[in-house]
């Protein structure tokens, strides 16, 4: 199988993309692959790490605070469509997969306007600009949530599940010794994103000393941008910081509760491996949809939320002492998140693309 993929911006889209292309070779060994992406964003230095061949677009997104710039974006995005043009019709690819990002804009359109088959996958609840506008002309859609179907064209839309679920339980256990963690204690893990946020970070500094003497140890992701400044502050003996973790999902299936923002990527992987979570959504993305995401799990009884204007005192101290001691709620969330996990997402995103290759 010959593939133009695109994704950027985020890992929640970049980790997908790579979910994707990993199963391709899985089943296709001698497929090929082009990955087109930003500038200036981080998928120009994760994907040439795998080899895969990248070119890169000049593109923005839409700048709703100054409308003046977006006279610029519509000049990139012009510019860009000329050049994934020419970059698609080189490569002449049986598909072109967009995974989210408005770097996918340009591409997906091309690739419709030259009538290569086109497919894109949602990882959100509530969809993206760039795949609401791609969804119209798009051949195939996947999405991750149930929810999600509504909002996208009847007939050519599947539930999927997210990739990087796939992957997850795939992943072998890490030793919590790798950590300086003890395996007979619980484990609560914080992650806030690959970049940590700022404002979670503050109120948790704030919060840990709160946690001197539980019974429980804690792993505190704080993301690379934070760590520098937080890794000399005085913590309780089992609190332990890091600045991030390659391959996070190695230390989440030690992990008895999760504290995390509600990205997609991150809520497929906790409902695959079954972690009663605390989903602090970030109320600073487009149309809110880590809420949205969050509320998918919580209307299904299968995590728990505080929004981040309701972080004040010892509110997630208590939070997290409620559920790791009632072992009747974690079991009843364990239980609703496996009634909602598919295992084999990338295996049915595979069939799908398949499926559209073949189709006359």
């Amino acid at each position: 199988m010959r593939v133009v993929i695109s994704a950027g911006g985020s890992g929640g889209h970049i980790y997908p993309a790579l979910s994707i292309i990993n199963k391709i070779k899985e089943k296709e060994p001698n497929s090929e692959f082009l990955y087109i992406g930003t500038h200036n964003r981080m998928e120009k230095d994760i994907i040439p790490k795998y080899n895969i061949p990248f070119e890169s677009i000049e593109i923005y997104g839409i700048n709703r605070k100054n409308i003046f710039k977006n006279f610029k974006t519509l000049r990139c995005f012009f510019k860009a469509r000329k050049k994934c043009k020419s970059l698609i019709k080189n490569f002449n690819p049986d598909v072109v997969i967009g995974v989210g990002g408005y770097v996918t804009g340009p591409v997906l359109y091309s690739a419709h306007k030259l009538g290569y088959k086109t497919f894109i996958h949602e990882q959100n609840s509530f969809p993206g600009k760039a795949n609401k506008f791609i969804s119209g002309f798009a051949d195939k859609i996947a999405i991750s949530f149930a929810s999600s179907e509504e909002k996208f064209p009847k007939g050519k839309t599947v539930f999927t599940g997210n990739p990087c679920s796939e992957n997850a339980i795939n992943v072998k256990p890490a030793k919590k010794s790798e950590f300086n963690l003890d395996e007979k204690k619980k484990l609560v893990l914080f992650v806030m994103g690959s970049l940590g946020s700022s404002k979670i970070n503050e109120f948790l500094l704030k919060t840990m000393s709160l946690f001197n003497n539980k019974e429980y140890e804690i792993l505190f992701v704080t993301g690379t941008s934070s760590y520098d400044e937080i890794k000399n502050k005085k913590f309780p003996t089992n609190v332990h910081v890091v600045p991030y973790i390659e391959n996070m999902t190695r230390i989440m299936k030690k992990t008895d509760i999760m504290v995390s923002r509600a990205g997609a990527s991150t809520l497929s992987e906790i409902i695959s491996l079954q972690i009663p979570s605390i989903l602090i959504p970030s109320p600073y993305v487009t149309e809110n949809h880590q809420f949205k995401n969050a509320m998918d799990l919580i209307n299904k009884d299968a995590a728990l939320i505080v929004e981040e204007k309701d972080l004040k005192g010892d509110i997630l101290v208590r939070t997290i002492d409620n559920l790791i001691n009632d072992e009747e709620k974690i079991k009843t969330i364990k239980k609703n998140l496996k009634d909602m996990s598919i295992n084999d997402s990338a295996t049915k995103i595979y069939d799908e693309l398949k499926k559209l290759v073949d189709r006359k």
